[in-house]
């Protein structure tokens, strides 16, 4: 027997590994179970850190196959998205009505990096994007925008979609290219305006400037190359105006399955696929992935 899950190979020596660990060591809990498999394995990001968050959702889904039996958990899973530590700003939220040309040349935008910024990313999000805060299942990278100090905007970049037919089309890839470059590939799952920001077409030019910096920050943090974003729209909500003003591509839409959805369940809102090529050749890393 051999399966994929996370990127990663499993076969049966491997199931029998970690069955052996769930019994000499279940009883300290499933984070412990997560840190002792990575270290068994030497299983690690290009930047040397260990997967702990792909292994524990590796142990889930293995749980969740009956391949293995977990222990109960020893404290409430934080997933889906902290909503109970989300807090509502306290910042000035008069309105910024202003022209575009007035402030582009005063406008920072912050990568996302120190535990003292990542709160404000969470709760910007939570208190003010549709689909609220969810923590992210792999690498990700967020931004805030900031004009005299006062939030403008902010968004994230995380892990692609497993499998999507619009994409996996435009790529031209096969399932085994599409497996080992996936890696190259990254999701813009969250982008907001902040609603008292009246600026026309900030939108479509904040995407400009955080996509032609995106490569160079994933490689400083992750030592990873990027060639291609992706990004989906609920078709029932927006039009994507800005990402095409932004040069982002729609490649047509989505089958209503969600990012991780591998089982054909459907259930999702019907969204339009964009991409945004992070490097002009982008599909030759992509298709000589596997060879």
């Amino acid at each position: 027997m051999e399966l994929v899950i996370r990127n990663r190979r499993l076969i049966e020596s491997d199931l029998t590994t970690i069955r052996g660990l769930i019994q000499d060591e279940g009883s300290r809990g499933r984070t412990h179970l997560s840190r002792r498999l990575c270290r068994l394995w030497e299983w690690r990001q290009p930047n040397g850190a260990y997967r702990e968050i792909a292994c524990r959702d590796l142990l889930r889904q293995l749980d969740a196959r009956n391949l293995i039996q977990l222990p109960t958990a020893l404290h409430r899973a934080r997933r889906p998205g902290y909503k109970n530590r989300i807090q509502t700003p306290n910042i000035l939220t008069d309105p910024i009505d202003v022209c575009l040309d007035q402030i582009q040349s005063e406008i920072r935008i912050v990568p996302v990096e120190t535990t003292s910024q990542r709160p404000r990313l969470r709760d910007l999000l939570g208190a003010y994007h549709y689909l609220g805060y969810q923590q992210p299942t792999g690498p990700s990278i967020g931004y805030l925008v900031y004009w005299q100090d006062r939030p403008l905007a902010c968004a994230r970049f995380g892990p692609p979609a497993w499998k999507v037919a619009a994409r996996d089309q435009f790529i031209g890839w096969t399932s085994e290219q599409r497996h080992l470059g996936l890696k190259r590939l990254v999701n813009n799952d969250r982008f907001l305006i902040l609603p008292w920001v009246r600026v026309p077409h900030m939108a479509s030019f904040l995407l400009g400037r955080i996509c032609r910096r995106l490569a160079q920050d994933w490689w400083s943090v992750y030592q990873e190359f990027l060639v291609l974003a992706e990004t989906f729209v609920d078709s029932q909500r927006f039009k994507g105006t800005c990402y095409r003003a932004a040069n982002w591509l729609c490649l047509g839409q989505s089958r209503g399955r969600g990012r991780n959805d591998r089982e054909h369940e459907g259930g999702q809102p019907f969204k339009s696929v964009w991409c945004y090529p992070l490097k002009r050749d982008f599909r030759r890393p992509l298709l000589e992935a596997s060879r």
